[in-house]
């Protein structure tokens, strides 16, 4: 795992044409905390969960969030057993954390809130702290059709 003060290593997919647009919005969805804020049964098949996320997230693109008007990028973080998920047409990006979920979402943000306005969907507080920290904003997991 790199060190917190590591400049984060971005996939080529990160630097898609939409990611360098200040005017689209970013949106990254901290997967393992909207999928948890459920309690449906997810921990019984955690890539499942994750893909029924990525799923339902698919709107967000071109509907946007309720303060956020569309259109959006989106990113979905997933970590753990859930990073094997499979790739989907659709709009939502799948970033598979190596590590800590937390700690990938915190260089993503750290990459893209000094030049477009970035949204955290997470509950977590200490990554809602890091990353507010870094200029991102934050919104809870309701936010987001789970």
């Amino acid at each position: 795992m790199a060190a917190p003060s590591d400049p984060p290593s971005l996939t080529p997919e990160f630097l898609a044409p939409d990611s360098r647009d200040p005017d689209v919005p970013l949106v990254v969805v901290d997967g393992a905390n909207v999928v948890g804020s459920v309690p449906d049964g997810w921990w019984r098949d955690r890539a499942g969960a994750a893909e029924r996320l990525r799923d339902r997230l698919a709107a967000v693109p071109a509907a946007g969030l309720p303060d956020v008007p569309a259109p959006v990028e989106v990113v979905l973080v997933v970590e753990g057993r859930a990073r094997d998920i499979a790739r989907a047409p659709g709009g939502v990006r799948v970033e598979r954390a190596a590590g800590s979920g937390d700690d990938k979402i915190v260089d993503l943000v750290r990459v893209s809130a000094a030049t477009r306005r970035t949204v955290v969907v997470t509950a977590d507080r200490g990554l809602r702290a890091r990353v507010t920290a870094l200029g991102a904003e934050v919104r809870g997991p309701s936010s987001v059709p789970r």
